[in-house]
């Protein structure tokens, strides 16, 4: 143990800036869904909706993740360098991949997620699309064919006629289930429809777009081509083209940077945008001017913008039930995201209670129902009161909305405290359901609870009994004790919760180590408000000092003093029950002429055993008395768990 020693037969105003510390040593329904996918790009998704699977490449990661509806990862398929393009067959049983790298176009078995083919076309594939079982594929600006119905894949390049296509984007393609024998193609400003077969691709009709692309899809009628991107002087959007003669009609509008568009079998249009402040997925009906739902991706990056849709990631699911889109953040995390009900519109349900209400009286609440396109007067809203004696709710009385989608209703709480009235609308084969809900505090009359020992001092570790007492309630007649000892290492814990006995106690000891707060909670009735009392009390700190190196111990007076001789050097060894960073204050007083005067004091740590020793260097002459005591000082001694506290004066002097 190190020690360090001071002179006690120095002046008498000697401070004690030359002892140091020795220390002791311790021992030893569906809803939408999000989910991350495992990819360092995204090329392309697809839906088989006969097993409930997403299939996404990752070109960059050379794979195809696939999961379920939910985003689990069910399968991971490698070695597919820069794979990008992805295409389902019309039976489901197959997805073709185009594997840019290998200049091959992979054939994967969807029951198992095993590959069963892969042929080489001769240039490196992209977008594809599989029209009446043959698989045709983008190459640089042109386009090609793979048809494996036969003993042997056939392959056919360049069948995009004479359309100069050209761009920043590469080649789009788009075609459509129920439109067979059509296949559309787009790159930059150039957009071309054609009829196709075994014999290759037919011209139908060619011309130019506003802008580049992003994506295409063509509609199940097979009337129009839809077109993602646009053109800040002529306006963002989805464009829409005539297949007869590519003539533009309306489109559908988006404020900011379109970047993906999928029709589904209905005909239903899901349009992408990029936008860091806007919604990210719009919805409309055929033809429809403004969209009927919209989907705004939250923000989990470090920017203020939120998460961005990745070009082209939208697709449906084959039932229309929901749109997949994946996003991506600035930390470039990408997730998949489920989102459900896409064709049916998203109501707004506003519900208005009273802010306060006395219990028993009568209230009024009033709300509306709202909707892109007007709900019929009359439509029903189911309402339900949640209150203390009900928890899970109480059905009331069905409302019904007003022309104007208005509703009211009155009610009586028989419950005090906060109440809740939720209305909700069950939705339609146009509508979601909605619902919407507002509180209301109603009174109660207040509850007498009263805690004793607030404000006393107990020696450490004493059992000391803490008991509350409740008033005059209506039904519940249990309360909770908790106690929570000051400093940061505990936390607050509940010592008792019952009822109390018949003349309103409840009971519970504390072992008070430290200076507490001891709470107790009243959570209240139906008719008596809650109510919570706390009282706080302290707790002195344990201190103990030893001494050694004394050859003996007698009486001067009535006073016993530890004896030294005048060359030896005293050791006073304080122990002190133990918190993070606690130090002991040493102080020192010299007797001169029939007084005690101080000789100074100093603070030193104590080692993680409570123990803290000072050694004193020796007097070198005899006659010295000295005394010292060892003490906590709340907030001075490196804490405030405690209250102060002074160890008892140890005595000493020295003789020859």
């Amino acid at each position: 143990m190190r020690r360090r020693s001071i002179s006690t037969t120095t002046a008498l105003a000697v401070v004690l800036s030359s002892v140091a510390l020795a220390t002791g040593v311790a021992g030893p329904a569906a809803a939408d869904s999000a989910k991350t996918l495992p990819v360092k790009s995204v090329g392309d998704i697809v839906v088989d909706g006969t097993h409930q699977r997403v299939y996404v490449s990752d070109p960059t990661g050379g794979k195809i993740v696939v999961t379920d509806y939910a985003g689990t990862v069910k399968a991971t398929l490698t070695g597919l360098s820069g794979v990008s393009g992805l295409a389902l067959s019309a039976d489901s049983g197959q997805v073709y991949a185009a594997v840019k790298n290998a200049n091959r176009i992979v054939s994967v078995e969807t029951g198992t997620y095993t590959q069963t083919a892969s042929y080489p076309v001769g240039v490196a594939p992209g977008d594809l699309e599989v029209v009446d079982g043959r698989i045709w594929f983008a190459h640089g600006t042109n386009f090609g064919s793979l048809d494996v119905s036969g003993a042997e894949p056939v392959v056919h390049l360049a069948q995009r006629g004479d359309v100069d296509f050209s761009g920043a984007f590469g080649m789009f393609l788009a075609s459509d289930p129920a439109v067979p024998g059509v296949l559309v193609a787009g790159n930059g400003g150039d957009l071309a429809v054609y009829g196709v077969s075994a014999d290759g691709a037919t011209l139908r009709v060619k011309g130019d777009m506003d802008t580049a692309v992003r994506q295409l899809d063509l509609t199940p009628d097979g009337s129009e081509v839809l077109t993602s991107w646009g053109n800040p002087d002529r306006g963002y959007g989805i464009g829409a083209y005539s297949t007869t003669d590519l003539s533009k009609s309306t489109g559908y509008p988006i404020d900011a940077y379109p970047n993906a568009v999928r029709v589904a079998p209905d005909g239903t249009v899901a349009g992408g945008s990029d936008s860091w402040y806007e919604p990210d997925v719009h919805i409309y009906r055929p033809g429809a001017s403004a969209s009927m739902r919209e989907y705004d991706f939250p923000n989990t990056g470090n920017s203020s913008g939120a998460d961005t849709l990745v070009d082209g990631a939208l697709a449906w699911a084959p039932d229309a039930s929901r749109v997949f889109a994946v996003s991506v953040n600035t930390y470039g995390t990408y997730t998949l995201r489920a989102l459900t009900d896409p064709t049916k519109e998203l109501p707004a349900l506003k519900v208005s209670a009273p802010t306060t209400s006395e219990r028993a009286k009568k209230l009024t609440v009033t709300g509306k129902l709202t909707s892109k396109t007007s709900l019929a007067a009359g439509t029903s809203l189911k309402v339900t009161r949640t209150d203390i004696e009900s928890p899970t709710g109480k059905a009331l009385a069905t409302v019904r909305t007003k022309a104007d989608g208005s509703f009211s209703f009155t009610d009586t709480p028989p419950a005090g405290g906060k109440v809740t009235y939720k209305v909700s609308y069950a939705g339609d084969a146009t509508h979601a359901p909605a619902s919407g809900s507002d509180a209301v505090e109603v009174s109660r009359t207040a509850t007498a609870l009263s805690l004793n020992n607030n404000g006393k001092l107990y020696s450490y570790g004493k059992d000391v009994t803490f008991t509350a007492h409740l008033g005059t309630t209506y039904k519940n007649r249990t309360v909770a004790i908790y106690a929570d000892p000051f400093g940061t290492d505990k936390s607050k814990k509940l010592l008792k919760t019952a009822k109390v006995n018949s003349r309103g106690n409840v009971s519970a000891t504390v072992d008070m180590t430290r200076d507490t707060t001891v709470t107790a909670v009243f959570t209240g009735d139906a008719r008596s408000a809650s109510k919570t009392v706390k009282s706080t009390a302290y707790a002195q700190a344990k201190i103990s000092t030893t001494v050694s190196k004394h050859y003996k111990t007698a009486k001067i007076g009535s006073t016993t003093y530890y004896y030294f001789r005048k060359n030896t050097e005293p050791v006073f060894t304080t122990t002190m029950n133990y918190y993070t960073g606690r130090k002991q204050r040493f102080q020192l007083q010299v007797y001169y002429q029939g007084s005690w005067y101080d000789s100074g004091s100093e603070y030193f740590a104590l080692g993680t055993n409570g123990k803290s020793a000072v050694r004193l260097a020796a007097a070198g002459e005899s006659g010295v008395r000295a005394r010292m005591r060892s003490s906590y000082i709340n907030g001075s001694s490196g804490d405030s768990v405690n209250s102060t506290t002074h160890g008892a004066w140890k005595y000493f002097t020295f003789t020859n």
